[in-house]
């Protein structure tokens, strides 16, 4: 899936213009959602093959967005709705005179649906990877959760849950709600629920009914058997993203209604905004108005789309420039593996070539056999032309013509363009390829091609690819690899399992180990490659021994290719190959090894690599991402490496994360996060990631990641509790791995500019740490966070400045008037290190200690911030914002403490008792003593 937000090359003033003449309709093909005159276009929504055909489904997806639009013109103050959606049907369902696709996939999508592959739970959720105020990657539903009404009395009305999700995956807000810490203790040291707004209320539910809350809390647990449960009746019109199924909510928390004491992942992320503030400071709203008048916007209109055919045209340049650098022969090779291997069955696939002048090379050929993909690869260009000029738009032109044989139309069809020339004259054809319904994906051979070749790309909705003019890269075929039906369907899909290159000197080898795991194994190929000499000694056993040697590999002399395929499914394990050179010169080997499911029951792991933006500015970085899945479960504790290739120079390796620290947001999601900013010079950048995991650590969470639409286990209704239906468990039985599993994956190309030439002064201040934590133990306040770098998230910072304020607007406003927090013997550890540090709020401030007035309710809450320096006096931007309860009015004491209380109580009454009762047996014995007294004086008297 491609990022959403990606921005192309700066274009030129005639393709500005260009973009200016075209009609709105045009302006959606390709893209991302658009907002024009308060409605989102655009939007689209992708059924996943896998699912099964159910005549409710659509009917049950279009109403549930139409409710959607009203909810959410109302919730954002007649601000938005939805004015038209896109429903992409699976090719595996019956055609029903439905629309063509144009440049719609299941991997552009907005909303999926799809099934979690045999695991229980229908948890609407949203993947959002990047923070606060930033756009997601997907909502997912499930098929159960559209067609099952039962399930509506735990998530609320669909279209309601769908607002919760828009909300994650538009504005980049988050949960309200946390089901790990589901209360804690306020500012007046009393047990809430996490909520809000603070204003919704309920009770506490034990086993045999309600009950007070010290029954249901021991030790900061909830006790086995007790919950909260809310009131179905609430007054409270605040939050969508808390509890959005009641009916009484109709608004996202504001300023006013924001509980900022809720340990949620809203206020840890967007450092205690509500989301109604980060809402209203996004694009949507800064670029638009409430709409006038009381009347509700027209309802969302549909557009049901199905792929047909699937149909690729390769357009291949053989100008004078492909001869430089093995050009023509590389792509050869990975032109000759994409026939064989990559494309699939079914497909119809042609073949032009251009220089100066577009050629048809090979028209549509449905590939049903061998013997089909055979006969394309000899349709492949075997030599160059004299031209030393490219056309593009004439290559592209002879690809247009070749799959408008088959409907007319280019709609649905895949354009994979491979060049090297510098063509200043694409601005010719932008227009044409904008509009035309096809796909381009781009490769581009070398540096010198043009620069706004890649607008094809981002236009069409297209992949692009950055290939170096190194012997050793492997960089074409991975690019080649890449490009899948985006169909989604994962199980039919080509599996990259290895992908590597080395120049090895005479009488050395390549030597390594490929992991075939359990869920690949079917269609599974050795590739080996060369660019000089004659083949290399080829060795291949497998996991029980069996030899393999070149004789056994299908030989291509004229491509330099050997290739080996292994019938049936491969056996699981690890499989090791030797690659030597027994030649006089140097030669440069590769090795690229690909597979498929083995079986339809479990997906296969999977990665997707790439990058936040495609192009950045010096010297700001450029954030690298790789998704690692199985299915839709995160795969954790995997060593994940990234590879960026410059035009020219070597190539840097950078090791991903899963810390929920620096460039990576949450923790344990399977994204693997880091900040490059390692630029040579200005150009294009190639990114590959590989990822290997070992069966000696659990590898799968347990659980979708993400952020989840509640479900309440039931509500109180007219003084009687209602349970709905136990929730089902997403948890997943992990199977046996005895291998571990490797993949590889190229994550497309960006761009970089502005790099200064040579020595340049430190430009890189360490990144924002994002996972400040603070707990309080009597008078003392432990701080806790993630390490940031001399630069970004590597190395090591200078020194730490920690401030606290008794306002929140203040330290987000101006925090370095904020009281400043004495760290000289804080020393900043190694990036990525755990940091602890503990001190005592009124004595360490260089404030006067009256600023903390224990008398006053305000004083009751301090916010604490931190930012990192490096040796340049660099700085980091200010962390997320964590608050902590100073002082205890003195007659409130925490609800847990309860117990003690009341026996303090019982032994102090029994003490007042016991001295009551001394003091009237004392009051008693004085009273006697007297009478005896008495008569004693007056017995003598009688005497």
């Amino acid at each position: 899936m491609i990022p959403r937000d990606n921005a192309g090359p700066v274009c030129s003033l005639r393709f500005v213009t260009l973009l200016v003449a075209l009609s709105p309709e045009l302006l959606l093909l390709g893209a991302s959602v658009q907002l024009q005159d308060n409605g989102y276009g655009g939007v689209l929504v992708a059924i996943n093959p896998q699912v099964s055909e159910d005549q409710n489904l659509i009917p049950n997806i279009k109403e549930m967005i139409t409710e959607a639009s009203f909810y959410l013109f109302s919730a954002t103050k007649k601000r938005v709705f939805f004015r038209n959606v896109k429903i992409l049907i699976p090719a595996t369902w019956k055609a029903n005179n439905y629309s063509k696709v144009k440049q719609e996939s299941y991997e552009k999508a907005n909303v999926i649906v799809a099934d979690w592959y045999g695991t229980h739970g229908d948890d609407p959720y949203t993947l959002q990877y990047r923070g606060c105020g930033k756009e997601g990657k997907y909502i997912h539903f499930t098929p159960n959760f559209l067609l099952n009404e039962n399930l509506i009395a735990g998530y609320g009305p669909r279209g309601r849950v769908f607002v919760h999700e828009w909300a994650h995956l538009r504005w980049g807000v988050f949960d309200e709600y946390n089901n790990e810490k589901p209360f804690y203790i306020n500012g007046q040291n009393q047990i809430k629920e996490t909520r809000c707004s603070s204003d919704i209320t309920g009770i506490f539910v034990c086993e045999k009914g309600p009950c007070p809350q010290e029954n249901c809390i021991i030790s900061k647990l909830f006790k086995e058997g007790c919950m909260f449960i809310y009131n179905s009746i609430q007054n409270a019109t605040a939050s969508i993203m808390f509890m959005q199924s009641l009916s009484s909510v109709v608004e996202f928390c504001n300023a006013s209604t924001h509980n900022q004491e809720a340990p949620n992942l809203q206020n840890q992320m967007c450092s205690l905004r509500s989301t109604w503030d980060v809402i209203t400071d996004s694009a949507d709203f800064n670029n638009s108005t409430p709409m006038n008048g009381t009347e509700l916007p027209p309802p969302p209109t549909f557009s049901l789309l199905q792929a047909g055919d699937k149909v690729v045209c390769l357009v291949l340049d053989v100008s004078r420039k492909m001869a430089e650098a093995d050009r023509l022969l590389r792509l050869q090779q990975a032109a000759e593996f994409y026939l064989v291997q990559i494309v699939e069955i079914h497909a119809f696939v042609g073949i032009a070539s251009f220089d100066s002048k577009g050629e048809i090379r090979a028209q549509l050929h449905q590939i049903n056999s061998d013997d089909d993909r055979k006969l394309l690869v000899s349709f492949l260009p075997t030599t160059v032309s004299d031209e030393a000029e490219t056309n593009v738009c004439s290559g592209l032109k002879k690809g247009f013509e070749v799959v408008e044989k088959l409907n007319g139309k280019a709609y649905g069809s895949v354009m994979i363009l491979v060049t090297s020339g510098d063509d200043r004259h694409i601005d010719n054809c932008l227009l044409t390829a904008f509009s035309s319904g096809s796909t381009i994906h781009s490769i581009t051979l070398g540096s010198s091609v043009a620069e706004n070749l890649e607008e094809l790309s981002h236009l069409t909705g297209g992949l692009k690819f950055f290939v170096p003019d190194k012997s050793n890269s492997n960089s074409i075929i991975d690019a080649f690899s890449r490009i899948s039906s985006g169909t989604g369907d994962i199980f039919q899909q080509s599996i990259q399992l290895e992908s590597t290159g080395e120049i090895v000197k005479p009488s050395h080898q390549l030597k390594n180990t490929v992991t075939v795991d359990s869920s690949v194994g079917n269609d599974t190929i050795f590739l080996v490659t060369w660019q000089t000499s004659g083949p290399p000694e080829i060795v291949l056993f497998d996991p029980n021994g069996r030899k393999y040697d070149t004789n056994n590999f299908t030989n291509n002399l004229a491509l330099q290719t050997a290739r080996l395929w292994i019938p049936g499914t491969a056996t699981p394990g690890h499989w090791t190959y030797t690659l030597n050179n027994t030649h006089h010169s140097l030669q440069a080997l590769k090795v690229t090894v690909t597979s498929r499911a083995s079986s339809l029951a479990v997906p296969p792991a999977t990665v997707e690599a790439y990058v936040e933006r495609d192009n950045t500015h010096f010297p700001h970085p450029v954030m690298i991402y790789a998704n690692v899945r199985k299915g839709f479960y995160p795969i954790v504790n995997a060593t994940v490496t990234a590879t960026i290739e410059p035009e020219t120079g070597d190539p840097v390796t950078l090791k991903l994360f899963d810390d929920g620290a620096g460039a990576d947001v949450i923790r344990n999601d399977g994204i693997y996060s880091r900040y490059f900013f390692s630029f040579a010079i200005s150009g294009r950048y190639n990114l590959k990631v590989h990822v290997h995991w070992s069966p000696s650590i659990s590898s799968l969470a347990h659980s979708i990641p993400g952020s989840h639409a509640m479900y309440i286990p039931g509500y109180i209704a007219n003084g009687n509790i209602q349970m709905n239906a136990p929730r089902k468990s997403m948890g997943r039985s992990e199977e046996e791995q005895k291998w571990g599993f490797s993949r590889v994956s190229l994550g497309g190309s960006f761009s970089v500019l502005g790099v200064p030439a040579g020595p340049h002064p430190d430009m890189f201040p360490p990144c924002k740490i994002i996972d400040l934590e603070a707990i309080k133990l009597e008078d003392e306040v432990t701080l806790s966070w993630t390490a940031p770098g001399e630069d970004f998230d590597q190395g090591q910072a200078t020194s730490y400045e920690i401030r606290m304020s008794k306002s929140l607007q203040n330290i987000q406003d101006d925090f370095n008037n904020a009281i400043l927090v004495n760290t000289s013997k804080l020393n900043p550890q190694e990036a990525g290190t755990k940091e602890i540090f503990t001190f005592l709020p009124k004595l360490v401030t260089d404030e006067p200690e009256d600023q903390f007035d224990a008398e006053t309710q305000d004083s009751r809450r301090i916010y604490v911030a931190i930012r990192a320096m490096d040796r340049s006096s660099l700085e980091s931007a200010v962390s997320n914002i964590v608050q902590i309860t100073l002082f205890i009015s003195q007659n409130s004491a925490p609800i847990p403490a309860r117990d003690s209380l009341i026996l303090k109580g019982v032994l102090t009454a029994m003490g007042l008792i016991g001295i009551i009762c001394l003091t009237i047996v004392a009051i008693h014995y004085i009273l006697k003593r007297k009478k005896r007294t008495a008569k004693k004086e007056n017995g003598t008297k009688l005497l």
